[in-house]
């Protein structure tokens, strides 16, 4: 998942002079921790509304690339590495909104656990809801429960990597190729669900860096 990027974009005077001077990887991870930790304390001692709003809708203006060139080079077990996949998930689910919605609710519909619940989406689930889903879940990393927001966006993926796999399953035999990009897409969802959950372990613990 975490090689799909938005177009290019044009980025603020400044923004990356942490970056002149070379592919230094320890400077590049020491800028990403910086900048994620610097972020997030500012927005959570005092969330303003606009700001959190901002923050929401920053790359429905800028594109995803400005977050990349931050944070997706970081471990996945990390602050950075948090922030960027729940930035990449909201992307992806707004670039095919009725393709993640259908996917989300055969998976609410076939999952054996309460993953549903814990993602929160309005059922039944259209490309509206998984929208409203992907900013309540995003919000709540800066106004809310850090670690249940992830927990969210996790169970999120959960729910739509056995969607991807039952959807697989009925078209094997007619549509195979359609079928293995769906397997691949489950064992993604797989993974970065795995990741948050992670991550949310370790913010409760303080040890989430």
């Amino acid at each position: 998942m975490t090689d799909r990027f938005h177009k290019p974009t044009t980025f603020p005077s400044g923004m990356f002079e942490a970056f002149l001077g070379g592919e230094d990887p320890a400077q590049i991870s020491r800028v990403a921790h910086e900048t994620a930790h610097a972020l997030l304390a500012r927005v959570r001692a005092e969330p303003d509304t606009d700001v959190v709003d901002r923050l929401v809708a920053f790359t429905d203006s800028h594109g995803i690339d400005a977050i990349a060139e931050l944070w997706s080079r970081s471990n996945a077990k990390s602050l950075p590495g948090a922030l960027w996949r729940i930035y990449l998930l909201r992307l992806l689910i707004r670039q095919d909104a009725a393709g993640t919605a259908l996917l989300f609710q055969r998976g609410s519909e076939v999952v054996a656990t309460i993953d549903p619940v814990v993602a929160g989406a309005s059922t039944p689930t259209g490309p509206a809801e998984i929208t409203e889903l992907a900013d309540r879940i995003l919000r709540g990393l800066f106004e809310g429960d850090f670690a249940v927001a992830l927990d969210r966006a996790a169970a999120f993926c959960r729910v739509t990597a056995a969607g991807c796999t039952s959807v697989a399953d009925d078209q094997d035999a007619s549509a195979p190729e359609r079928a293995s990009e769906l397997t691949t897409r489950a064992l993604r969802f797989s993974r970065t669900a795995e990741e948050l959950t992670s991550c949310a372990r370790l913010w409760r613990t303080d040890s989430l860096d």
